[in-house]
Order: structure tokens, then C-alpha cells, then sequence
């Protein structure tokens, strides 16, 4: 890799830029957390040193190990850093390196560089329990530091079942002297309000609250962080943002595809645990927060905490739950049903579907519902949210207008449109709805966007916690659904079946009709490529 030259001619041996390209100098000046704001370094003198614990695990090869490559590559990274994997099983690089190859995305012209990116990884065998394992682990660590100086992140891609003992050793045997530590957790945050405020109290033993990096992948979305710019840079939005206009707010999370096989891990969880409680509910925050003072981390995440704390518990009776049972007339893993996978318990009441209702008590949204929606196995994989905006008054056209809707696709294909009321080109005075839209892969073809992880491990770099879950957050939330969950846990309240492929249960759109969410059917947004 060619250097680059550091923007303020510092000529600093341990400078930054000397690996960082120039379309990323100003994203991590603005990023970073330094006690030089006026100076563009990232510790200029500390080594970095990324840890991976449960290197050998399926998040480790698909994700995280291609995120750093992608990171690496990009000249993202700090021009000293280091990365090590750790975990139970005896490997070496050049084996874990053999599992991540299908997911690196290695191009030909980048073989040197990749080969480079290996070559700086190290791999160290352990238990997760052993002390002493975890003192070995930091002798190697203290290896790559210079003068007993280095900074040192830790990403827990590691089962909640060792959370404890593993933050602990972390804490007594591997935080760094000389520099700062940071600790990424993975979800699940616990399983209830019980389990997490545990959790939370644990590593608040252990940590401060700024070197804990709670990570929810969402949040590193391109269209879940457009959100706060969508709401906030522009002012023809603002007199529309309330209950004045806005009839109801649909989030929506869908997957074409089953549990294919893992249903065993999805089963201790479901639905709403794995993606309603923490993926949902931070875009609902982001959609219904006031404006922050800033965008400082804090000031975002203080408006969020506040929004939570104005929704009450959800209800049964503003919830549907359902669950796929195969499809006779589909193909292949169409034709199994949920408790068709062998590793789900028998006769399993965990539910594959749901959708709630959920108000929020403030003068902002005062008897607007908040629908979260979330499946597998459906008609189709997207994920949305849908802003539907009241009737039109003093109706002129005969009840042939159809309600505004602002959609902001999360995935797939990247895209913000807003659905209208046009009239029919040419002779006829008809009305049609058509959009107003901006498909990121028609405005923007030639712009790469980074995956989420790339985003959230740089941020956990620049130091920034904009796009982490705080614990305060996560008790807001918990606090919002553990009742409901404990009531149906409690009751054996058995989910609704509907069928692999379809739209979920039919009581889910009396449901929806119930809180004046209209449904028309009878129109499809085309993206702007494929016409």
C-alpha cells in the first residue's frame, strides 16, 4: 500500500494517515474522540490491537474477520494495528484463514494486500474460564505494544453463556496499562429485563460505561443512520413529523427464508427477542426522538432513552403471533414447516412471527400507533419503514385518493420514495399513485456502501458511541416487553400458523385495520434499475 501524506504535513512517524485514504481523513477527523481535537491522530503513539474472542465461530468467519479486511484494504485502520483471535478450539492462521476465504470478497489485484492482512494476525488457543489462559493471551498482546504502550479492543463473538467469566478475565488480565480498552458486545443483552439488568450490572463491575460498545447492526445501516439527516436537514419534514398529519408508523422487517437449520439457537430466543426488542425499536427511536441538542452521542442517545420512556408495556390483545407451517406447493425448504427442523423441540410454541402495537404517550405522537413487524419464512425479504400519512380533508375526487406514504427502505436495495396521488398521463383525468423517489442505486451507482460492521468496528477505533446501544437504552426496552413476553411464556399461548411464502396470519391485517393502517394492494414499487 502506498502512504499517504498526513493533511497537516506533521511528518509524525506514528501518524494515522500514513495508511489512510483521503476520502476517510475527514470521516475519522470528525469521528474521533481525542483529547487534541485540533490534531488528526488517532493515538498517535499507541498500537492498536483488535482481539477476536470466539475466532473460530460462524460470526468471526462471516463477519468480523472480513470486516477488519475490508477496513484493512480501505486504509481505515490505524497504520499500527494487530489482531489476534482466541478461542477454544487449537488453530492457525493459515486454517482460520482457509474458513473466512468465501466471505472475504478478495479481488485479484488485492492478493498482496490480503496476504499483508493475514500476515498481521496472530491466533492464541484458551478456555474461556481459565485465568491463567487469559495471562498467556496478554503476554502476546504485550508483544506488539511499544514501551508498555498500546490500545486494546476486545469484540465478544462469544455465546452469553460465557459472557461473565470472560469480561471478568478480560478485566483482571487483559485491560490495557497504557492506554485505552474497549469491549464490543454482542446481542442478546440478556433474555428479560431480569437477565440484562445482571448483565449490565456485571459489566459495570468490570468497566466504564464509555468502554462498553453494545452493538446492534442495524444502527450501522446506510438508511437507519440517514434517519436522523432525513428528519433534521430538512425543513419541509418537520411540520409534517407529528400526530397533525401522520395517521400511523409501520417498521417492518421480512425474510424470504426459514430457520434452514439453526432453529435450535433461534428457538432459546424468537422473533421478538431476535429482532423486534433491539432492531425495531432502535429505528423506532430514531424515528420518534426529538431533535438533539447535537450530534453528540449523548445528546442523540438521551432523546432516544426518552422517547422509550414514554411507551408503556405492550398488550396482549396489540399483538399477533404466528408461526410458518410448510408449503405443499412450494419448492425445496418451502415445503417444511418450522417444527419440520430437526433442531427445534418438538411441538415448539416459539413464534416465527409477530406484530405489535406500540403507543407512545407524548404530545408529539399522542394516539399514533407504532406497528413493529417482523417475520420468517414470508412473501418476500425487506426491511422498511412505512410513515402513512392521514386522508386528505375536504376529499374532491370521489374517495379515489389514496393515502401518502414516506418509505424509507432499509434493505435490500437502499431507497427513500414517497408515494402520491398523480394524475393518469394523457387524455383521461384518472388518478394514479406514483412516487417521488430516491433509489440509492440509481442516484448513486458508483458509491460503495460499507457494510454495517464497517461502520460500527471503526466507530469502536474513532471512539464514538453514537451507534451503540447504552444501558439505559436497554433497560427502557426490556422494560417495554418483558411483561408481555413472561405472560405468553407463563400461558402457552400458541402462535397462529400461516404459510411459508405468504404475508403471515390474516388476524395480523385485522389487526392493522383495527389502528387505521390502510392497506390498498394495489401497488408495487418498482426500483428505478430494474425498470
Amino acid at each position: 500500500m502506498s502512504p499517504k501524506k498526513c493533511p497537516r504535513n506533521c511528518n509524525d512517524a506514528y501518524c494515522l494517515f500514513d495508511k489512510c485514504s483521503p476520502e476517510a481523513i475527514e470521516l475519522i477527523r470528525k469521528s474521533i474522540h481525542s483529547p487534541q481535537p485540533d490534531h488528526p491522530h488517532l493515538d498517535e503513539i499507541n498500537p492498536h490491537i483488535f482481539v477476536i474472542l470466539g475466532a473460530s465461530g460462524d460470526l468471526a468467519k462471516k463477519k468480523i474477520y472480513p470486516t477488519l479486511w475490508w477496513l484493512f484494504k480501505d486504509n481505515l485502520l490505524p497504520v499500527n494495528t494487530h489482531f489476534y483471535g482466541y478461542a477454544r478450539s487449537k488453530l492457525s492462521i493459515p486454517q482460520i484463514r482457509k474458513q473466512c476465504d468465501p466471505y472475504m470478497n478478495v479481488k485479484p489485484e488485492e492478493m498482496d494486500d490480503y496476504t499483508e492482512f493475514w500476515n498481521l494476525n496472530k491466533y492464541v488457543a484458551g478456555s474461556y474460564e481459565n485465568p491463567r489462559d487469559f495471562e498467556a493471551l496478554n503476554d502476546e498482546l504485550c508483544k506488539q505494544e511499544i514501551k508498555g504502550r498500546g490500545n486494546r479492543i476486545f469484540y465478544l463473538a462469544l455465546p452469553p453463556s460465557v459472557f461473565e467469566p470472560v469480561t471478568k478475565n478480560i478485566s483482571t488480565n487483559l485491560t490495557a496499562k497504557n492506554g485505552w480498552t474497549r469491549v464490543i458486545i454482542e446481542k442478546p443483552f440478556g433474555k428479560d429485563a431480569e437477565s440484562s439488568a445482571l448483565l449490565s450490572k456485571h459489566l459495570e463491575s468490570l468497566f466504564t460505561e464509555e468502554q462498553i460498545y453494545r452493538i446492534d447492526h442495524y444502527l450501522g445501516k446506510e438508511m437507519v443512520q440517514n434517519l436522523m439527516v432525513l428528519r433534521f436537514g430538512n425543513r419541509f419534514f418537520s411540520p409534517s413529523w407529528s400526530r397533525e398529519c401522520i395517521a400511523s408508523v409501520q417498521i417492518t422487517f421480512k425474510e424470504s427464508f426459514g430457520t434452514q437449520g439453526r432453529g435450535g439457537y433461534f428457538d432459546e430466543f424468537g422473533i421478538i427477542r431476535d429482532v423486534m426488542q433491539n432492531h425495531l425499536l432502535q429505528i423506532l427511536s430514531l424515528v420518534a426522538m426529538e431533535k438533539p441538542a447535537s450530534t453528540h452521542p449523548d445528546d442523540i442517545r438521551n432523546e432516544k432513552v426518552k422517547v422509550l420512556k414514554c411507551i408503556p408495556p405492550i398488550q396482549l390483545e396489540d399483538v399477533v403471533l404466528g408461526q410458518y407451517v410448510g408449503n405443499p406447493q412450494g419448492d425445496g425448504d418451502a415445503k417444511l414447516g418450522y417444527l419440520d427442523d430437526e433442531s427445534v423441540p418438538k411441538g415448539s410454541k416459539t413464534a416465527t412471527y409477530a406484530l405489535a402495537v406500540l403507543n407512545i404517550n407524548n404530545e408529539r405522537w399522542d394516539g399514533v400507533p407504532f406497528i413493529l413487524k417482523c417475520g420468517k419464512a414470508l412473501n418476500e425479504r425487506k426491511a422498511e419503514v412505512r410513515i402513512q400519512y392521514n386522508d386528505v380533508p375536504g376529499d374532491i375526487f370521489e374517495g379515489k385518493t389514496k393515502r401518502n406514504e414516506l418509505v424509507i427502505r432499509v434493505q435490500p436495495g437502499e431507497a427513500v420514495y414517497l408515494k402520491m396521488m398523480n394524475k393518469t398521463p394523457g387524455m383521461s383525468f384518472e388518478m394514479e399513485e406514483s412516487e417521488l423517489d430516491l433509489t440509492y442505486g440509481s442516484r448513486y451507482k458508483n458509491v460503495k456502501l460499507p457494510d454495517a460492521y464497517e461502520r460500527l468496528i471503526l466507530d469502536v477505533f474513532c471512539g464514538s458511541q453514537m451507534h451503540f446501544v447504552r444501558s439505559d437504552e436497554l433497560s427502557e426496552a426490556w422494560r417495554i416487553f418483558t411483561p408481555f413476553l413472561k405472560e405468553i411464556e407463563d400461558k402457552q399461548i400458541p402462535p397462529l400458523l400461516y404459510t411459508y411464502g405468504s404475508r403471515g396470519p390474516l388476524e395480523a391485517t385485522e389487526l392493522l385495520r383495527k389502528y387505521n393502517f390502510k392497506y390498498y394492494g394495489s401497488y408495487k414499487w418498482t426500483p428505478p434499475t430494474t425498470k
